[in-house]
């Protein structure tokens, strides 16, 4: 019989393909039978509650882990840049709960419950990760002629392509952390100055 982790997990992939999923279809889609998954998660808003709560976690195991916070209070260019990468590195198996953390502002049409708590922590953590950002751009590890936000914006675009090129089929798992650092620091690293080769 699945655990809830496991239904967490594949509940998150289908939802991703199909955001208006019943729980019949969740339970065909996992392998379980709708009996079953009504055990685990009594409706479709305590299963969404649920899902949005793991994301978080698992963002937030992520930065922790990562060092965040002290690599960007340390303004030392090698260690914000490998905490960077760190971050970069964690995200690629979380590519599917990501956009659920990111939106769980969206998780709240199909909540009748409360979800203010979950779209503050999921802000809490977004500023977290800015503030990594603005210190690689303060020591040079990221182009400063940016906006901090923006740079935030653009790596949780590139994680969706790479979740949705991997569903279609159009990325293979091998390529992800390569399309993932080269687009990421082609993009926003910092800029070769003129007439100067960039190195890679």
């Amino acid at each position: 019989m699945a655990d809830e982790e496991t239904i967490l997990a594949a509940a998150t992939r289908h939802l991703n393909r199909d955001p208006g999923a019943s729980m019949a279809d969740l339970a065909k889609a996992i392998g379980i039978s709708r009996a079953t998954l009504h055990r685990h998660f009594a409706t479709r808003e305590t299963l969404l509650h649920h899902i949005a709560e793991r994301a978080l976690d698992r963002w937030e195991r992520v930065q922790d882990e990562a060092e965040i916070d002290d690599a960007a209070a340390s303004g030392d260019p090698a260690r914000v840049a490998a905490s960077l990468r760190a971050l970069l590195r964690g995200f690629l198996p979380l590519i599917d709960e990501h956009g659920f953390a990111l939106t769980v502002h969206l998780v709240a049409a199909y909540l009748a419950a409360d979800v203010s708590a979950l779209e503050e922590r999921s802000e809490r953590l977004e500023e977290r990760e800015i503030a990594l950002y603005a210190a690689a751009q303060r020591a040079g590890v990221l182009r400063a002629d940016l906006p901090a936000r923006w740079v935030s914006d653009a790596l949780f675009g590139l994680l969706i392509g790479l979740r949705d090129g991997l569903a279609r089929g159009d990325v293979a798992p091998r390529d992800i952390e390569r399309l993932l650092f080269t687009t990421f620091f082609d993009g926003v690293g910092p800029q070769a100055a003129p007439g100067s080769e960039a190195t890679s």
